[in-house]
């Protein structure tokens, strides 16, 4: 019998890192955990080290590190790391079969970069890896021989629908266009008056899905539909005008794949991401995820629409910064994790954070993405910009992290 697939799973105390220690406890004699992250949930990572005894825990700043220490047994056999450069190293260690990149926003990329230059398989949670430094990261899965699973839902649909050979990599052979379809979020029936007044609560009311409450809001105001089409145009190496996107209320229909003979391929199921996950996990094979399988008598209807750009701007945005190309990637998703931290703070108005993006993305230029610490420069200064920004709507300062 073989050994089990050692994982380390990044963002592990968050709602897809979870889900995937729920799969991975399903399948004991496949998969093992060799390290765990989380940014500073002490308490929900020392249930996790007790229920998975990972050779490394990594919290993001010492203080965590340390009050994690002092509360793990000896017996656990679990040793504490903190920082990016641990973030790293067990993202990349020789031991580490698979690598869930799971950990929301920016601070997410060094540690999927370094788990592609690996040449791990990375099971790609974090959409703005790809939307920040899509060049580089794709350009390190190819050089390196690194297997990319997509684990958004959506993605993970279109993955399911497309050629792809023994490395994963996805081919466009007959394929004619990508079908990415959205819920619509909370506020698909709003009108733009209703959507001034809404709160963080009502943003984070996702109908179908629960998540957190950062990508909720970019569920909410469709931005984050946006960061994955720009995700999808690097993964399937597509160009803009071949992704097409679909409101599909019930979000049983995940994505699809239209063929040049007139076929499209769709991926069902139950709104649960143990399904791409587990679908991720065991590829090529198919694993157990825990979700119930899809009554399509109860399900009853399937219905679409062309999204309103005009109530929801933030999708046409991201469609601006992939046209722009360079770091205008990056320049929009920076703007958007300070602008939804400003909502869910109660700085700003829902209506307001794709006033503040666009402010962003219209000052600074994209610039040729090179290297990561060029992203990084890029992210710096749109988070800056968009504090600033934020100053003159509101008239009170704000403290930005920076990368």
């Amino acid at each position: 019998m073989a050994a089990p697939r050692l994982v380390s799973v990044l963002g592990s105390t968050g709602s897809i890192g979870v889900s995937t220690l729920d799969v991975i406890a399903r399948h004991p004699q496949d998969f093992a955990v060799y390290a765990l992250a989380a940014h500073s949930s002490v308490d929900s990572m020392l249930e996790q080290c007790l229920q998975h005894r990972p050779k490394y825990a990594v919290m993001m700043d010492q203080d965590s590190a340390e009050r994690l220490q002092k509360k793990l047994p000896a017996a656990c056999g679990t040793e504490v790391l903190h920082g990016e450069d641990a973030l790293a190293s067990v993202a990349s260690a020789a031991e580490v079969d698979s690598v869930m990149a799971a950990i929301v926003g920016a601070a997410g990329l060094p540690s999927t970069l370094a788990a592609a230059r690996a040449g791990k398989t990375v099971l790609l949670a974090n959409k703005e890896s790809l939307v920040m430094g899509g060049h580089l990261l794709m350009q390190a899965v190819r050089e390196s021989g690194a297997r990319l699973l997509p684990i958004d839902s959506e993605h993970n649909a279109i993955f399911q629908c497309m050629p792809v050979d023994e490395q994963a990599r996805p081919g466009r052979d007959g394929v004619s266009k990508v079908l990415l379809t959205a819920s619509g979020g909370p506020f698909r029936t709003w009108t733009g008056e209703q959507m001034r007044e809404a709160t963080p609560d009502q943003a984070c009311a996702h109908p179908n899905w629960s998540m957190g409450r950062k990508i909720s809001v970019d569920s909410a105001s469709l931005m984050n539909k946006g960061l994955e089409f720009i995700e999808a145009c690097w993964i399937f190496d597509l160009s803009p005008e071949l992704v097409d996107v679909v409101v599909h209320p019930q979000s049983i229909i995940h994505s699809m794949v239209q063929y040049l003979d007139g076929s499209v391929l769709a991926q069902l199921g139950n709104p649960d991401m143990r399904t791409p996950i587990a679908y991720g996990l065991g590829w090529p094979k198919r694993l157990a995820s825990g979700v119930a399988p899809l009554d399509l008598v109860a399900t009853a209807r399937l219905d679409f629409a062309a999204p309103d750009e005009s109530r929801f701007p933030c999708l046409r945005l991201a469609r601006e910064s992939v046209a722009a190309g360079g770091t205008a990637m990056a320049v929009c998703n920076a703007a958007n994790e300070v602008a939804v931290a400003a909502f869910l703070g109660g700085r700003i108005r829902f209506t307001d954070i794709p006033v503040l993006i666009e402010g962003v993305l219209e000052q600074l230029p994209a610039v040729e993405p090179t290297t990561l610490a060029v992203v990084e420069t890029a992210d710096n200064e749109a988070r800056a910009l968009a504090a600033a920004l934020l100053v003159d709507m509101t008239g009170q300062p704000l403290e930005v992290t920076l990368a």
